[in-house]
């Protein structure tokens, strides 16, 4: 049997990001999604998420949340089976880029939640198909489900996560790096640098699809992490 999947979802996001996956996959294998807006630091959140996972599982994240996975994958490299990064980065925030995002609190404690939320994901981003209208829809109630003091700690999660770069030239599992050709914060030439870190790590790159493509192109998300989780383990 396949090792158990876990899913990560990005800043601001739930469940609902993943749920054409999930309705899939979970026909052949263990699917959970879990949270990564417990704590400021990616540290704290990794350390939570330990406790509750199964002991050996594949992990797959997108944007937020594979800092989260680099960093579980660095703590416990017994236990990430195999390692699926979609539209994330390695790299930790410079301190300009640290201080323009507290801005973005500000705005979500003065009422505008949607505002801040669409800064962390804006519709650049998102592929310009027939659902980004629904998609950007979907966002906007997971954010505010999730709430302002959520967003404050994931934005602080942003401000101090470490750069992964040598974590990363470590890593000895089947990995794939997945990108959406459309995504206009995470472009392709960043995410086939990502891949070129990551020794056999492979570069996934999906036509109409953005920031989120787990939901511009469901099936072909699904058909990447069934591909990726039939792929023979490597030797440590």
């Amino acid at each position: 049997m396949a090792e158990s999947l876990v899913l990560l979802p990005d800043v601001m996001c739930d469940a609902r990001l993943w749920g054409p996956q999930i309705a899939d996959l979970s026909r052949d294998m263990a699917v959970t999604v879990a949270p990564i807006s417990v704590g400021e630091r990616v540290e704290e959140v990794a350390s939570g998420l330990m406790d509750v996972l199964p002991r050996r599982f594949a992990l797959a994240a997108v944007g937020l949340g594979g800092s989260i996975a680099m960093e579980l994958q660095r703590r416990a490299p017994d236990r990430v089976a195999r390692l699926m990064l979609i539209n994330a980065s390695p790299l930790g925030e410079t301190p300009a880029q640290a201080a323009a995002l507290d801005p973005l609190i500000i705005k979500a404690r003065a009422g505008r939640l949607f505002e801040a939320t669409r800064a962390l994901i804006p519709a650049e981003s998102l592929y310009p198909g027939d659902y980004r209208a629904e998609i950007q829809a979907m966002l906007d109630d997971m954010a505010l489900g999730l709430g302002v003091e959520t967003l404050v700690r994931q934005v602080r999660l942003m401000q101090r996560r470490r750069d992964q770069q040598s974590a990363l030239r470590k890593i000895r599992v089947p990995t794939t790096v997945l990108c959406g050709a459309e995504d206009a914060q995470h472009p392709v030439k960043r995410q086939a640098f990502l891949a070129e870190l990551i020794p056999g790590a492979r570069l996934e790159v999906l036509d109409e699809a953005g920031r989120l493509p787990m939901l511009e192109r469901p099936d072909a998300v699904s058909a990447a992490i069934r591909a990726w989780m039939a792929e023979p383990l490597l030797l440590r």
